[in-house]
C-alpha cells in the first residue's frame, strides 16, 4: 500500500494509458504487451526480480531502440525524477532504488524477464 502511494500508482497510470493508446495500432500491440509487462512490475516491485533474456539478438535490439525513440525516454523520466525525490530521505531510499531499477527496465522492456521470487 505504501508503494501506491510512494509513485507506484501514478507510474502504474501512465503504463495503462500507454497501453491504451498503442493498442489502437497494430503495430503497437507487441508495445502494448511490454507495457503491460512493465505496468505489472511498477504495481508491485517488492518480491519480484528482473533478469536479463538470454540471448540478446538483433530483433531485441531493433524492439528496444525503437521503444527508446518513440516514447521509452519520456516513460523512464518518471521514474528517474520520483527516485530523486525520495533518495533525499533515509526513509525513502528503498523506494528511490525501486524506481532506478524500474526506470532501467522501462528503458529496455524487450531484453528483460520478470520472474517473482
Amino acid at each position: 500500500m505504501t508503494w501506491f502511494i510512494f509513485g507506484g500508482l501514478i507510474i502504474t497510470l501512465e503504463y495503462v494509458i500507454a497501453r491504451m493508446l498503442l493498442i489502437l495500432n497494430v503495430v503497437g500491440v507487441s508495445f502494448a504487451k511490454e507495457t503491460l509487462k512493465i505496468g505489472s512490475l511498477n504495481s508491485g516491485p517488492f518480491g519480484k526480480r528482473v533478469y536479463q533474456k538470454r540471448p540478446f539478438g538483433q530483433p531485441t535490439i531493433l524492439l528496444n531502440l525503437i521503444w527508446i525513440v518513440f516514447g521509452g525516454i519520456w516513460i523512464a523520466l518518471s521514474p528517474v525524477i520520483l527516485g530523486t525525490a525520495f533518495a533525499i530521505t533515509i526513509i525513502g531510499m528503498p523506494f528511490a532504488q525501486k524506481h532506478y531499477r524500474l526506470a532501467a527496465v522501462a528503458l529496455t522492456p524487450f531484453s528483460v524477464k520478470i520472474i517473482d521470487d
